[in-house]
């Protein structure tokens, strides 16, 4: 950004009082997305501005900024939440709220460096005072930028995790790091630079290439509530999970090895005490209660809520999951069928592969393991994937089709998307279940698809269509001239439009 140091008056019209005010009022209040593209125009508007004093120049950035906020709460909503979205329609939503938040980033760090250079000048006297908040609004942006990122699948290139690590280091040796100050007028509570900085690295820590759009939202929003509890500290401790080199720019690393020699952007992240945290809510939420204080910007069900934090569980334990199986690199093709309904129709047997070929996807698989396979998706296949999604798979030349689910989706410039996919069974079979009442089996049959590779003996998983599973039915079905009866257990895991339940066999009466 180019800046005039002279003491001339800006032709801008944002330099008009009157003119912002009119302008800020008038903004598409029913039309939300409209005015996003508004502010952000205006902020282009002001890369280039001229005789523009730094403390008003950032009293005109801090209004277009606040005006904005609750349109992008509404933009974000639209994308996370609206049913029937075009694929246009959802590209210009992610692009639209991930372009604002970097423009606006980018101009508090400009008024920040600019205010550095010219430190004896009136606008820099004047300003010094809002140093805090626009480092700590630059660096919530930043985090912004990685949610946005993270819906999408797409991974934080280096220069986002170097502004971020640079935001936090300058703070730091202003001594602002610590500095408490209100992020935006309707938002509760205070926000620090050194904050900001470690709720990205918890995100990151959090593992969310295996949530949905939906639950990355409520996993950030968890983060946030419980960001005290984290620790992010110059010294390695016993509980230390990840470090980062803040001046290197780079992204966290898992501690496997300790970096080495200290250096003065060296840090380290541990869960500290969200751990035990997050243990008492979600006991709270397994008991229906969801406490008054939690924000998750609306309201969510139980059943929304309990698979975020039994992810978030997982993850922020000392010792988060690490992979149980070693990968083999291959370059193999592979079948794929995409739901429940196909792959039921599938694995009942009455045909060696499915007549409606036109579902199928043929992609290209990169490593192997026992518990299953990463492979690349092509864009059409990747607009048609989500998280948990069920899958039915058949490599190339194979005559055994298995049955999977969706567990990591990782985005590409280039080539599509790469997706890992967790094999469920290599021997999965559609059954008809009946429930039992008062001694009789219903007319009604319940699909399910039997993962007969799986489970304890006398334990049955069985994949059931959405609702289909109740802990308070008895479920039977014939196999092989024999009929088994089925005592529910417990729901293994839900997706989108399935659910795993797990049963004991008991002997048919």
């Amino acid at each position: 950004m180019m800046f005039n140091f002279f003491a001339k008056r800006s032709d801008h019209p944002l330099a008009d009082s009157k003119e912002l005010k009119r302008i800020i009022a008038e903004l598409h209040v029913d039309k939300p997305a409209k005015a996003v593209d508004e502010v952000s125009g205006w902020f282009d508007s002001l890369q280039h501005v001229e005789n523009f004093r730094v403390d008003q120049f950032f009293d005109v950035l801090r209004q277009l900024d606040e005006a904005a906020q609750r349109h992008l709460l509404r933009v974000a909503r639209d994308y996370l939440l609206a049913a029937r979205l075009t694929k246009l329609e959802e590209e210009r939503l992610w692009t639209r709220s991930y372009r604002y938040w970097g423009q606006v980033a980018t101009l508090y760090r400009d008024c920040v460096e600019r205010a550095r250079l010219a430190p004896k000048s009136k606008g820099s006297d004047a300003f010094k005072a809002s140093v805090p908040l626009a480092l700590v609004r630059s660096q919530a942006a930043r985090c912004n930028q990685l949610k946005w990122l993270a819906f999408r699948y797409g991974s934080a290139d280096e220069d986002l995790w170097r502004s971020l690590g640079e935001t936090y280091l300058l703070a730091e040796g202003a001594g602002n790091a610590q500095k408490a100050v209100p992020l935006y007028p309707a938002r509760k509570g205070l926000c620090t630079v050194a904050q900001q900085y470690l709720h990205a690295i918890a995100f990151f820590a959090s593992s969310m290439d295996s949530l949905m759009p939906v639950q990355i939202e409520l996993a950030d929003r968890l983060i946030a509530h419980f960001l005290p509890h984290f620790v992010l500290l110059p010294d390695c401790r016993p509980d230390s999970v990840y470090w980062v080199d803040a001046a290197a720019g780079t992204a966290p690393l898992r501690l496997a090895r300790h970096p080495g020699v200290g250096r003065p952007g060296l840090r380290f992240f541990s869960p500290g005490t969200a751990l035990p945290a997050l243990e008492e809510l979600l006991h709270r939420v397994e008991r229906g209660e969801i406490p008054s204080d939690l924000n998750l910007g609306g309201e969510y069900a139980q059943r929304a809520l309990l698979p975020v934090l039994r992810h978030l569980h997982l993850y922020w334990a000392k010792c988060p999951p690490q992979r149980r199986h070693t990968r083999h690199a291959v370059k193999t093709r592979m079948l794929v069928l995409f739901g429940f309904d196909d792959s039921y129709s599938l694995f009942s047997g009455a045909a060696s592969r499915p007549g409606n070929d036109a579902g199928m996807d043929d992609w290209v698989v990169e490593n192997v393991s026992l518990g299953g396979f990463r492979a690349q998706v092509g864009e059409v296949g990747s607009g048609r994937i989500n998280i948990g999604a069920l899958l039915a798979v058949q490599p190339e030349g194979g005559d055994n089709w298995m049955l999977g689910v969706a567990r990591r989706f990782t985005r590409r410039d280039t080539d599509g998307a790469s997706l890992g996919v967790q094999v469920l069974s290599r021997q999965a079979l559609s059954i008809e279940l009946r429930p039992r009442r008062r001694g009789f089996s219903a007319a009604v049959a319940i699909p399910g698809i039997w993962l007969q590779d799986r489970g304890e003996a006398g334990i049955l998983r069985i994949v059931l269509p959405l609702a289909g599973f109740n802990v308070r039915e008895t479920l039977e079905f014939s196999h092989q001239g024999k009929r088994r009866e089925l005592i529910p257990m417990e729901l293994e895991e839900a997706g989108a439009e399935y659910e795993i339940g797990c049963f004991r066999e008991q002997a048919a009466t």
